[in-house]
This record gives C-alpha cells, structure tokens and sequence, in this order.
C-alpha cells in the first residue's frame, strides 16, 4: 500500500516584498523509488508552479538541491521518501543567503572560501602542455582524490555550529580544501603560509569539534580524520613558530 505524505515546505521570497516567511504545506502519494526531488517536481507541477529549489545532475554531483530535511542537511536527489516517516519538513540551507523558499546561494560563499584559502595549486614551475607531468605515487594520488570527491553542497556548513554563530569560519570544506593541498608534492606553500590561513579562530581553532560535518556529508568525506590532523599539524607549526623553528 502506497503511503500519503505530508509537506510541510519553508516559504518566502526575499524578492517579493509581499512576501513574508511561513510554511505551506501539500499532499502527495507516495511512489515506489520516489526520491525527495521527484516528490518536489510533482508538488510543483502539480499544485504549485511557485515554488522555488534548486536541482540540477539528479545524481549527487552537482550539489545544487542541498536543503534541510527534517531537521537534517542532505540532498533531495539522494533522499528516498521511504526513508522518511509520513510527515517531512523542508527548510533552506542556514548559513547561506536565501534565494527564496528552499534555495539558496551557495556559490557566492564558496567562491569567496575559494579565494581566501587559494584553493590551487601553487607551484613556481612553468605550465608547459607539451612536458609531462611529473609522475605520483598512486596512494597519494587516491589519498587526494579521496579529498577531492566535495561537491560543494554546502551540507558540512550548514550542520557546523561554529559557521551557524560566525560568518567568518571557514568551515570544514576550506579544511578539507587545504589538507588536499598539504597532501600535494605539487604544491610549494610552507607551513608558515599555511597556518597564515588555517591556523587561526577563522580556521581550524574555531572548530568546535562537534562533527556534525562528516555526519552529514552526502559524499561519506573522512572529515573527521581531516581536521584532526590538521589541528596537529597547525599546533605543532604554532608551536615551532613561538621558537623560531617555523619554515
């Protein structure tokens, strides 16, 4: 027997100075393999062309249908409602700037983020695209790459309770962002120019350890594993710059 659920969906557009916040809600049956992004597209074909998210791979790639549910960061295209019990809540993402109802703009922020950590490759060598590159063990290439899987989703921000209190903590995605580049023999930064940018209240002393980053994380990161050694490699770099020692 097919379930009916219920939808209790946040609303407002910021745009619509009419517009106030408040929570609608809407009916729909429940489809076998229905996906939250499936149950979303009927509501708004069917009952209500106004409302507003975000969605584009349908795969857990691009990231771009993030949203709270239940109380939980996740992504709608990966959410099954079987997995849900009869009534679901859908909120925007906190932390990022509201586009209106469930969506919101996350690429600003992660530009910004970007940016602040200069999340590439820093190397004094020449590009030539006709010299091959230099050849990688290949557990530390997999060890990167394991890094690498972010989407950007904005999940891992939204649970973090340090970024809910200040918008300047990077939050656990630059962390990762820059135990990627730790990781890289490519990259020519030295631990001083590192800890300049993580090894502060922004970066990794302002977390507080909470975790609700990798609990949340649709990709499954070893984030976790990623800030601690983090916090000790910044706190061994800290402690060689009171010395002196710091390269």
């Amino acid at each position: 027997m097919t379930r009916r659920l219920t939808f209790n969906i946040f609303r407002y557009n910021p745009q619509d100075p009419t517009s106030v916040p408040h929570t609608d809600t809407y009916a729909l049956e429940e489809a076998e393999r229905m996906t939250l992004y499936i149950a979303l597209t009927k509501i708004r074909e069917e009952q209500d062309s106004s409302l507003i998210f975000d969605f584009c791979c349908r795969a857990g790639i691009c990231g771009a249908c993030a949203m709270v549910i239940n109380g939980r960061p996740g992504l709608a295209c990966k959410t099954l409602t079987k997995d849900l019990p009869d009534e679901i809540t859908l909120m925007p993402l906190p932390v990022f700037k509201l586009v209106g109802d469930l969506s919101v703009d996350t690429g600003t922020w992660f530009r910004a983020m970007n940016e602040k950590v200069e999340s590439w490759v820093h190397s004094s060598k020449k590009m030539d695209p006709t010299v091959q590159e230099e050849r990688m063990d290949n557990a530390l290439a997999e060890e990167i790459y394991e890094l690498e899987r972010c989407v950007e989703c904005g999940c891992c921000v939204a649970a973090c309770g340090t970024a809910n209190m200040r918008p300047d903590f990077l939050g656990a995605t630059a962390l990762n962002r820059i135990a990627r580049f730790i990781m890289d023999p490519r990259d020519e930064r030295t631990e001083k120019e590192y800890f300049e940018i993580v090894g502060t209240d922004e970066g990794i002393f302002g977390c507080m350890g909470l975790l609700a980053c990798e609990d949340v994380c649709p990709k499954q990161l070893p984030l976790q594993d990623q800030l601690g050694i983090l916090r000790r490699k910044m706190g061994w770099t800290a402690v060689k710059q009171l010395f002196g020692l710091a390269k």
